[in-house]
């Protein structure tokens, strides 16, 4: 059997928190267009994604990916960075 990692769903998103140990809040924004005016919106949603060195920090662009559950509301992790923040 060949040593094949399973691919999860990915997402890229900017880091909004990094308050807590171990855990980074991303932002992952997408547009859409609205469904009776045709219009395109943007639609947001946060992440909790696991950062095992604390190594990911405020304005940072980093992708995601899906992980079994970490914690109660974390079941992601970071996979890489993608740019590092300007204001550092």
């Amino acid at each position: 059997m060949t040593d094949q990692k399973k691919s999860g769903r990915t997402l890229t998103g900017r880091v909004v928190s990094d308050k807590m140990n171990k855990t980074v809040t991303v932002l992952v924004e997408r547009r859409v267009t609205h469904p009776l005016m045709g219009k395109v919106i943007t639609r947001s949603k946060k992440y909790h994604a696991h950062d095992e060195q604390n190594e990911f920090h405020d304005g940072d662009l980093v992708q995601i990916e899906e992980t079994r559950p970490l914690s109660k509301t974390k079941a992601w992790r970071v996979a890489k960075l993608l740019e590092k923040s300007k204001a550092a």
